[in-house]
């Protein structure tokens, strides 16, 4: 497929797509004309980046990650390293101390609301 048919099936801007080959978390073959074709694994692959950036990870260590996830017949790979397992072990520390002080906020919220809400006749 096209970029921009990626683009549209992911809801990820064309840029974004771009950059994510860039940042080599993206592979694409190129026709003759030199336009990019992904194959149908790019949908997963870039749904995939989508939720590693929002689960807060920076593109160096996903391209260290991405090989290590899934191997091609959808089990573990045995690709990872000791200290690729210890960093990501750090990324998820972080991310449950994120939760937790999102968790704290919403408390606060709701005790906010609950004070500034008129009482229930």
């Amino acid at each position: 497929m096209r970029i921009g048919e990626l683009a549209r099936r992911t809801g990820v801007s064309e840029r974004s797509l771009r950059y994510y080959e860039q940042q080599g978390l993206l592979s694409a073959e190129r026709t003759p004309g030199g336009h990019r074709e992904y194959g149908e694994g790019a949908v997963d692959r870039v749904i995939r980046i989508q939720e590693l950036y929002a689960a807060g990870l920076c593109s160096e260590k996903m391209a260290q990650l991405l090989p290590c996830m899934r191997d091609s017949d959808g089990g573990p790979s045995r690709v990872a390293s000791g200290r690729l397992v210890a960093d990501l072990a750090v990324e998820r520390e972080r991310i449950n101390r994120m939760i937790g002080d999102l968790l704290r906020s919403r408390d606060v919220l709701d005790e906010v609301i609950a004070a500034a809400s008129p009482p229930v006749d």
